[in-house]
């Protein structure tokens, strides 16, 4: 019969505890290699949660320097279009705790950011991070209460970044095949892709 497992007690039959050093390595600050590593840093998730609960973690791309570091506690980034469904945005102004997981292609390891959010309008640094001549509205600020790194083993169990591991294009299904699945709409997978193609032309 399965074993629910409900405490942490429990949980530790199954897990030893961390060393010392793994268990207290959060800083609750942006420490200057860590800020390298965002700095370069093209793609990170960000988590969020709403009252009732419900959980939500969105992927967010940008050139590498987009993230700003504003001062040793403080990161910004632009809030690009999207689908319009404000899942993070409306999350944040009911929860401001978010957690952030900051990657870099060909890289193992990983920077992580837990803090609270706020949601920003006419900063003064908005223009810089202007994308094809388009000024975001809208920012996110993240003041950090915890950073730190994560190994790379879920990258080197999974292969993430060997191309010789990835599966043939032919045998993904495409964005308009999934959403055609999942919404069982009138429209072709393949007028989905299409129109998907020209909206990511328009992604800023």
């Amino acid at each position: 019969m399965t074993r629910v497992i409900a405490t942490e007690a429990e949980l530790r039959e199954f897990v030893a505890p961390p060393p010392r050093f793994i268990a207290e390595k959060g800083i609750d600050h942006i420490d200057a290699e860590s800020r390298r590593f965002i700095e370069l840093s093209p793609f990170f998730l960000l988590a969020t949660s709403a009252e009732d609960g419900t959980s939500d973690v969105s992927p967010r791309g940008d050139p590498p320097g987009s993230v700003l570091v504003l001062d040793d506690r403080t990161l910004a980034f632009a809030n690009r279009k999207g689908n319009g469904r404000l899942d993070s945005l409306t999350n944040i102004l009911q929860r401001p705790h978010v957690g952030l997981v900051f990657m870099i292609p060909g890289s193992g390891d990983t920077v992580r950011v837990n803090g609270r959010a706020r949601i920003v309008a006419e900063a003064p640094y908005l223009p810089g991070m202007a994308m094809k001549g388009v000024v975001p509205d809208l920012a996110i600020e993240v003041t950090v209460e915890e950073l730190y790194l994560h190994c790379a083993r879920a990258f080197v169990r999974s292969s993430l970044w060997k191309t010789e591991t990835w599966p043939a294009k032919r045998d993904v299904p495409s964005a308009g095949q999934i959403a055609k699945s999942q919404s069982g709409t009138h429209y072709s997978a393949a007028q989905i892709d299409a129109d998907l193609e020209v909206a990511a032309l328009d992604a800023y």
